[in-house]
């Protein structure tokens, strides 16, 4: 029954793009929107001559935002709860010009949420979780999220180079503003980035706290809250509560171990093409005292003709365990068992990818095997095996798993603007370990965003994941619709 409801979504979607044509070829809008939601800002700041310009002569970049889920399950239980969420909003945010080299943005965020279930389950909420904060649903009753979701000073002053100090986006492999849902993952930071060395890009951040999507405040980047952190219903709803988080760092946990509950993220990232064909990327993590991260990549592209490409591509992220293990243990879940060190997070993994591209499509085939040592902890919206096996909603970067994904892209673009349909689909095997109570599975992914002809700046998005899975009774139909007015 699910897959005919996916077959038929699919087939709606193609029907849906069949009747709108072509957009005509003209200059790209202020502002676009990329398939992975990273906002392209298409005018550079202006540039004020007294501090009174620095004001009047910035900009303001609008959003209207509608995020419509629909979640079902293959049987309900205590646990499963089918329902229909969703969330209406938008953004204002505003640039201002830049003035002796200093510039300012600010970003108002807001999103209305409502779903089908009762209060009472509101646990049960998988995708359209973060439409509005739970932990203020459960306290207060409030639908609503309001935030100051940007607010930062921005100094250019450094040849090729930038530093901005508040809250922001950082986009690194490690963190992301991922703005899947209604408001997005934003960091009080200090960032440095510069281009200043040949074809090589850097980013060093340091992060104090982080504004998670589904909440109100800023919150600690690695503690999981507990009764002894809040005397507030569902404690852990007011801090880092991501499906990635290691939910064995409780405040108690922390505090009782002598580590701190407030520990910042330093982040470095770097990108480098100086080797023909070949381009190196690496990052590196650290939240002091507690746990850290290095990552290798290395992608070589051979152009076989003018329109066809393959590019080869390897990927290493070794984890080193500075105290967090003691403290919460190996399973990210905080359970566990079947580890051959429970209480250690040392670990690591490796992925492997082959991609081919011919005009507008892309084939692409991955690999990734974490080794059977501990879960990796990466909780802020940066997935480890983006571009590999990473599946919606899917955490696969768990002790003992491999993961094989083929996927086919359609009409992919780097602009943000999308004229002809763009199209993606995957299928990704999971082979988990039962012994630490995972289940294998498959999960299907279609997914689809296109820019309306007569109405450049609105765009709609469809994207539905099915997961089959060996877990009894939990396969899932996950149907996402949205739209997005940009002006």
């Amino acid at each position: 029954m699910k897959r005919k409801v996916l077959h038929n979504c699919i087939i709606s979607a193609m029907l849906l793009s069949t009747t709108l044509s072509a957009l005509a070829d003209e200059a790209l809008p202020k502002r676009t929107l990329k398939s992975n939601y990273v906002e392209v800002y298409n005018q550079k700041p202006k540039v004020a001559n007294n501090f009174y310009e620095m004001f009047k002569e910035g900009d303001f970049y609008g959003r209207l935002r509608s995020n419509t889920y629909f979640l079902n399950w293959e049987k309900e239980n205590a646990t499963q709860k089918n329902y229909v969420a969703g969330g209406l909003g938008g953004s204002l945010i505003y640039q201002s010009a830049i003035y002796n080299d200093f510039d300012f943005k600010t970003g108002l965020y807001y999103s209305r949420g409502f779903v089908s279930l009762p209060d009472s389950d509101i646990s049960k909420l998988k995708s359209a979780k973060d439409v509005f904060s739970r932990f203020d649903k459960t306290n207060t009753g409030s639908d609503d999220i309001a935030v100051l979701g940007q607010a930062y000073l921005c100094y250019s002053g450094i040849k090729d180079s930038q530093i901005k100090v508040g809250r922001q986006l950082v986009e690194t492999f490690f963190t992301k503003s991922n703005d899947i849902a209604m408001i997005p993952n934003t960091f009080d930071a200090a960032v440095f980035s510069t281009k200043a060395l040949p074809k090589t890009s850097m980013t060093l951040a340091y992060i104090t706290e982080q504004k998670t999507r589904g909440q109100s405040d800023a919150n600690s980047v690695l503690m999981y809250g507990d009764s002894a952190y809040s005397s507030s219903l569902n404690p852990a709803w007011s801090t880092n509560d991501d499906n990635a988080m290691h939910k064995g760092l409780t405040y108690t946990a922390l505090k009782t171990a002598g580590k701190p509950t407030d520990a910042p993220l330093i982040v470095l990232d770097a990108h480098n093409s100086s080797i023909k064909k070949l381009k190196i990327d690496a990052a590196y993590y650290s939240v002091l005292k507690l746990v850290s991260e290095a990552m290798l990549e290395g992608n070589y592209k051979v152009n076989l003709t003018n329109d066809f490409s393959i590019t080869s591509g390897v990927r290493y992220i070794k984890q080193f365990d500075n105290g967090a293990g003691e403290v919460g243990g190996a399973a990210i879940d905080a359970t566990p068992s079947g580890y051959k060190d429970p209480t250690s997070l040392n670990s690591q993994m490796a992925m492997a990818r082959l991609v081919a591209e011919y005009k507008n499509y892309k084939l692409r085939f991955a690999y990734s095997q974490v080794m059977d040592e501990a879960d990796l902890i990466s909780p802020w919206r940066g997935f480890l095996t983006s571009g590999y096996t990473f599946s919606l909603t899917r955490v696969n970067w768990l002790a003992n798993q491999k993961s094989a994904q083929v996927e086919l892209m359609i009409n992919a673009n780097t602009t943000g603007m999308y004229k002809d349909l763009y199209m993606r689909f995957y299928a990704t095997h999971t082979d988990a370990d039962e012994n630490k109570g995972h289940y294998d599975e498959n999960y299907y992914y279609a997914g689809f965003v296109q820019n309306i002809p007569s109405m450049q700046d609105l765009q709609w998005r469809l994207r539905i994941g099915y997961l089959d899975t060996k877990k009894p009774y939990a396969d899932t139909l996950d149907t996402r619709l949205e739209l997005n007015y940009l002006f």
